[in-house]
């Protein structure tokens, strides 16, 4: 049966959104899509709320008010360390195997050959991603309890009975560590079944939706509470532009024109064919990645110093205590170091990316070439420059991003601003993604979607 396109603004004035929502939700298969993965939302949101055995919730939540170290591991986790439930760790285990693997494929000759074998080649990257989680789980997971296990507050520790090197201890700490990586394996499980049968990047929409279901408690408890009217309009002003200003560079590009030539016969005769097309170099080609790297680099000095400072030698407490104050969040240091790792690592990662698709060699193997530039070395020369000029660009931006939570600070008295700019730039970045999928999804049927 025929579709008839929705055209934008429909005859009862809907919204171009909400007309092309409805559109979806009328087409069995993308309602099946998308009913599947709001029950695995609701799975997910399920399981972040089963907590751990032996928490001190007094603790856990003065330990919280207190720590601003905890507030930025809590964003890692997708808002769930914050409830210290079974999905304390989130994805981010699983995230940081495959950044770990992306970096490690032009170095390792097997990894690399397995890029250059399709479909096959990426399945078997993934599994070795797989296997890579439970290891950096185990060791992110232990780290991240025995903080919280020391932590002295009022109410006591936020987390009991847990230590690996005392005997009355160590059940009770094998079975809490061995809780957090299940979880964390179940989620990326349940991330996985959503990009093969719902809509979007899974592990990207699991994150997406522990952001969001913290945004009300935070907004609420740190924000209304603790702010005047002013202060209110000021930040939403600023996390307008902060939107704004993502939106844009996330979808900026640079396009490089291409052209094809190819001879074909016709009527016994040699004709020659060109076509035009573009290579699209985004501005801010390493996404939210850089972020992630400068602050797990910058939350290692805050763990040592936890960790030292129940020390009974006075200048291991010395020296921990040093480490709290340099490397604190609320320092001008903490953030200038911040900014700068960003931008180094915006670079790196994206440098070490594009090594990886060898556009220069592709294109002369499919008969391409840039006007003007010879193929080969000078095109892949040519895209490097351009390539090392736009990011110039994406990386003062992403570093400018990372440091505004705290201008954003001193400017409205806030002190608990914990929704970061890594935040913000999944939710964009994953609301975006998944627009287009579903945008996808309708012209594939005919149905005129809601982005132009």
């Amino acid at each position: 049966m025929a579709l008839t396109p929705a055209k934008s603004g429909s005859s009862s004035g809907r919204p171009r959104l909400i007309q092309a929502c409805i559109d979806a939700f009328q087409q069995p298969d993308v309602r099946e899509k998308l009913l599947f993965t709001f029950a695995m939302l609701v799975v997910y949101r399920f399981l972040a709320h089963v907590p751990l055995p032996n928490v001190n919730q007094p603790g856990l939540t003065s330990a919280f008010q207190n720590n601003a170290l905890l507030g930025f591991i809590n964003v890692f986790s997708g808002n769930t360390l914050r409830r210290l439930s079974v999905a304390a760790l989130g994805v981010y285990p699983y995230i940081t195997a495959q950044i770990v693997l992306q970096i490690l494929i032009p170095i390792v000759p097997r990894l690399q050959a397995l890029s250059k074998e399709g479909e096959q080649g990426q399945k078997r990257i993934q599994l070795y991603a797989n296997y890579l989680t439970v290891p950096l789980a185990i060791v992110q997971g232990y780290l991240q309890l025995e903080i919280l296990a020391k932590i002295s507050t009022p109410a006591g520790p936020a987390l009991r009975n847990f230590g690996l090197f005392s005997g009355s201890t160590f059940l009770p700490t094998i079975a809490t560590l061995t809780s957090v990586v299940a979880g964390t394996l179940f989620l990326v499980w349940i991330g996985e079944l959503i990009t093969e049968r719902g809509i979007g990047n899974g592990v990207s929409i699991i994150i997406f939706a522990g952001i969001v279901a913290g945004i009300p408690s935070l907004a609420g408890n740190n924000v209304f509470s603790a702010a005047g009217v002013a202060a209110i309009m000021l930040l939403a002003v600023i996390a307008f532009v902060m939107l704004f200003a993502i939106v844009i560079f996330n979808e900026a590009t640079r396009r490089i024109p291409v052209q094809y030539s190819r001879s074909v016969f016709r009527g016994g005769r040699m004709y020659r064919q060109s076509g035009q097309t573009y290579i699209p170099l985004k501005v801010n080609s390493a996404g939210m990645i850089p972020l992630l790297f400068a602050f797990s680099g910058m939350l290692i000095p805050s763990f040592i110093a936890q960790y030292l400072a129940t020390s009974s030698n006075g200048t291991i407490r010395d020296i921990a205590n040093w480490l709290r104050v340099a490397f604190s969040p609320n320092g001008v240091v903490y953030q200038l170091l911040v900014f700068f790792l960003v931008v180094a690592f915006t670079f790196f990662y994206t440098l070490i990316i594009f090594q990886q698709q060898n556009l220069a060699e592709n294109l002369q193997k499919q008969g391409g070439f840039i006007p003007g530039i010879r193929p080969g070395r000078p095109t892949a020369e040519y895209i490097n420059r351009v390539l090392f000029r736009i990011t110039w660009a994406g990386a003062i931006f992403l570093g400018v991003i990372s440091i505004i939570p705290f201008l954003a600070t001193r400017l409205t008295g806030v002190q608990s601003l914990q929704i970061t700019a890594t935040g913000m730039l999944i939710v964009v970045g994953v609301v975006i993604d998944t627009m287009k999928q579903l945008e996808a999804q309708l012209l594939m049927r005919n149905y005129e979607g809601f982005i132009r």
